[in-house]
């Protein structure tokens, strides 16, 4: 097992070594975890950043609880993953931080699933067929956006947090030989962040150079998203003749992929089965389109990117070497009969680490990705 610190991983007695920007051993704590790997992405998301973070790996290694996707206000605050951490952050900055007193936000939360190659709406109202249809757009500029998906406005951590648990109750869950209660399903949970503030006619307090259309949701903007708006009226910091208003537009995702394993290994059978194609088909296409960003010797001849073999890599293309700060984090496990699927979890991420992801405020600059 890895020491506190250690940045690879040796696996089997063949020495085969993994290198990475971090990795945890296992008695590492949840607010370890997050302080290490996820703060600073925060930072960025406030500062008009996309972010993604991801989780993969096989099932019952942990990415759901890592990720908190199914957290609650019952679970106790050690236990609390990525998503309700990040969320205290973020409302307690924008509440204190004497940078943002001064500006105005407004949050929304989405929570898709992707099931069987189906988009469903977590938050949306209705069962079954009668759920409002989830679609992937693009429009004439190559921006992708997501259509009939409902966005929840959010004022505090207890309202996002209760949108968290509803939509992880309708996620779908299915017993494996891996696992009793085993993620059928990739799931996104997502925060859209508006803000508002003045920007000095001398550039001072902003990043003036930008002014574009604000992005629909799902969109990939030009980061920050900025456009000039007429808040005279509604101005809170009075006079406003010495500056314009802005709005900067940034979405936070946050990814709990299915379970990994080979099918074999999960003695699945009928609608089981169907799934299990259906994730691992999915998972193939994230690693194809992993393969063709992150292999340097492909990157100077490969113009085609299969973003589009599956939804999961269409929702995730602002991600994977777009306009995003993106982390991955690959949960593995410490059984040796694992090994096979520790490996593979080994091998993918180690290829993600080579994906350079453009993400820029006021000027461009290449973002790695973080594993």
């Amino acid at each position: 097992m890895p020491s506190e610190g250690a940045t690879s991983v040796q696996v089997g007695d063949k020495r085969q070594i993994y290198n990475f920007d971090h990795v945890f051993p296992p008695e590492t704590t949840q607010q370890q975890v997050y302080e290490r790997a996820v703060e600073n992405l925060v930072d960025k998301f406030l500062e008009g950043y996309n972010v993604t973070i991801l989780a993969y790996g096989q099932t019952s290694s942990g990415k759901t609880h890592t990720m908190g996707t199914a957290d609650n206000a019952s679970v106790p605050y050690h236990n609390k993953g990525i998503i309700p951490r990040a969320m205290a952050t973020l409302f307690s900055t924008m509440n204190t931080s004497s940078l943002y007193l001064n500006r105005k936000f407004s949050m929304k939360v989405s929570f898709i699933e992707i099931y069987n190659e189906d988009l469903i709406d977590l938050l949306g109202e209705g069962e079954g067929e009668s759920r409002p249809q989830v679609m992937i757009r693009e429009d004439s500029k190559g921006n992708i956006y997501w259509s009939g998906l409902q966005e929840v406005q959010v004022n505090n951590v207890d309202e996002v947090i209760a949108y968290l648990a509803r939509g992880s109750l309708n996620r779908q869950v299915g017993a494996t030989d891996m696992n009793a209660k085993s993620s059928r399903s990739h799931a996104i949970f997502s925060l859209t962040m508006s803000q508002q503030k003045l920007v000095n006619h001398n550039g001072h307090n902003g990043h003036n150079n930008y002014y574009s259309k604000s992005p629909t949701p799902g969109s990939r903007p030009t980061t920050p998203s900025s456009r000039l708006v007429n808040s005279r009226a509604n101005s809170r910091l009075g006079d406003t003749d010495d500056g314009d208003w802005i709005t900067i537009t940034s979405k936070f995702h946050f990814v709990d992929l299915a379970g990994s394993e080979r099918l074999k290994r999960t003695a699945a059978s009928g609608d089981r089965a169907k799934e299990g194609i259906s994730i691992n088909s999915g998972l193939l296409a994230l690693g194809n389109v992993i393969s063709a960003l992150g292999d340097p010797t492909k990157a100077k001849h490969t113009t085609h990117i299969p973003y589009r073999d599956s939804k999961l890599t269409r929702l995730l293309q602002d991600s994977l070497g777009g306009n995003a700060q993106t982390l991955m984090i690959a949960c593995i496990s410490p059984a040796e009969f694992n090994l096979n699927e520790t490996v593979n979890t080994l091998k993918y991420a180690n290829r993600a680490r080579n994906i350079k992801n453009l993400a820029s405020v006021n000027q461009e600059e290449s973002v790695k990705f973080q594993i």
